[in-house]
Parts: structure tokens; C-alpha cells; sequence
């Protein structure tokens, strides 16, 4: 059975300096992996190839068996890759719905043909968003007075209106605080579970990491350090060793 997602070999320089050196790894449907690492690990820059907005050096992307390596964000995004960032956005003018309905037209590739009477449309779809991501009550407001928390999940909800198989994530609950943090995460969780969705975060917030990822990868200079359950990550000696100081999750496990 092949992968959802195949990264095989990657490379990504910039001058001198090799930001990916040569890192491989699968994602099957449904998966639910955090990709964590010290600053200047390669975690975005790993990113930025999947979804196209830089090109790899060396190596393969895959996505659902067919080589992607050289397409770009737009094209990425219509197949089937999203991605939310670590700083939210949505168009603050506009109402809830209406950031949502944008996307919506946009998947459609209908930005030029519907603009007039563009709030009459997809109007089911965009409930059924809203009902999603816990935002009903929200429709009608504009987003810029949104909670930040509430904007990280119409975020979500963007992403999610362009019917991702891959959804990357990166840095989710930056800003949020504990409580919204855990909401946020069981809530991707359980749309992933229910949907078949591939999921790939990075996150800083070790207990986030811990408490939700089914698997972790461990980036270390472009390279791969660790890759397993939560557990085997735990007790990684290497993973341990390279964290040692940084507040990395280690607890007092005994190191493999």
C-alpha cells in the first residue's frame, strides 16, 4: 500500500549550507506526526519543499504515489497539500464565513466569475465548516475582532475548506494559552481520525508534542535524529543528549 505522503532523500541548500541533508520518511492515512527540533533544525524549510514553496536540491516528493517534487504552492494546494502557519491570517475585513467562503472559491478556481454575488454561495459547505471548528456562533463577525484562539481555528477551517489529504502544521497553538491549546489539538485530531486526514505538525510546547502526537520525528541539522512513538523518542539517548538543557521532554526515563 503506498504512502499518503513520501519524502525520500530530501535536499535543501542554501549557499554552503545543507538545511535538508538527504531526510526520508513515509506518512500513511491518518497519521498524526509532530516534527520537532532545535531553531534551525530544518522543521520549515522541510515544510516549504512539501508544500511548494521552495524546491528541493536533491530527493522526492510524493503524494499519493506521484512525484511532486517540483510543484508549485498553488499546484500543491489543489492536490491536496494544506498548511496553517505558526502566525494566523485571515482577511480581517471580511466576516467569518466570508474568509471561508473565499476559500472555498478559490479551490473552485472561481475568484474572476463570482465576486458580485459571492455571499450567496457555497453557503452549506460553509456551515458545515463552521460547525466543524466550533465557530457557528461567529459566522456573522468580522474576523479581526476575533479571539486569537477562535482565529486559529477559522485557520484551520481555511485549510481545511480546500479538502486536504496532507495538512501541515506549523507551530498550531503558538500563542494560545494551556486550555486552548489542548482544545485545538483534540479538535484536529478528531477531524483527522474522522476524515482519513494526514497530519504533520511542528510544535515547541513539549507537552503538546507528548500528549498528542501518535509519532515524532526529531530534526537535528537537516538530518533525522529520532523517529518513533512518543515513548522511543522519550528514551533516545541522542535525542536526550541533543536536548539536554533545552527543556526538552525527557522526563527520567531510562535512555535506550
Amino acid at each position: 500500500m503506498t504512502a499518503t505522503l513520501e519524502v525520500h532523500d530530501l535536499v535543501k541548500r542554501f549557499g554552503g549550507v545543507d538545511a535538508l541533508a538527504g531526510i526520508g520518511f513515509d506518512l500513511d492515512e491518518g497519521e498524526f506526526t509532530a516534527m520537532i527540533g532545535p531553531n534551525g533544525a530544518g522543521k520549515s524549510t522541510c515544510f516549504n519543499v512539501i508544500d511548494g514553496q521552495l524546491r528541493p536540491d536533491g530527493g522526492t516528493v510524493r503524494l499519493d504515489g506521484r512525484d511532486v517534487s517540483r510543484a508549485d504552492a498553488r499546484r500543491m494546494n489543489r492536490l491536496g497539500v494544506g498548511r496553517t502557519f505558526q502566525v494566523a491570517a485571515a482577511f480581517a475585513s471580511l466576516s467569518v464565513a466570508d474568509n471561508l467562503r473565499a476559500a472555498i472559491i478559490a479551490r473552485e478556481n472561481r475568484a474572476r466569475q463570482v465576486w458580485p454575488r459571492a455571499h450567496r454561495l457555497y453557503r452549506e459547505e460553509v456551515d458545515g465548516l463552521l460547525s466543524r471548528v466550533g465557530l457557528t456562533d461567529a459566522a456573522a463577525r468580522q474576523a479581526a475582532l476575533l479571539a486569537y484562539g477562535d482565529i486559529k481555528r477559522l485557520e484551520l477551517a481555511i485549510a481545511l475548506a480546500g479538502r486536504p489529504r496532507v495538512l501541515l502544521m506549523d507551530e498550531p497553538t503558538a500563542g494560545m494559552a494551556p486550555a486552548e491549546r489542548r482544545q485545538l489539538m483534540e479538535l484536529v485530531r478528531s477531524i483527522a481520525g474522522e476524515e482519513g486526514l494526514t497530519v504533520l505538525f511542528t510544535e515547541h510546547d513539549m507537552d503538546v508534542v507528548f500528549d498528542h502526537a501518535a509519532r515524532i520525528i526529531v530534526l537535528d541539522r537537516g538530518r533525522i535524529l529520532a523517529d518513533g512513538t512518543p515513548a522511543e523518542v522519550r528514551r533516545n539517548a541522542k535525542v536526550r543528549e541533543s536536548y539536554l538543557g533545552s527543556g526538552f521532554g525527557g522526563g527520567d526515563a531510562e535512555p535506550e
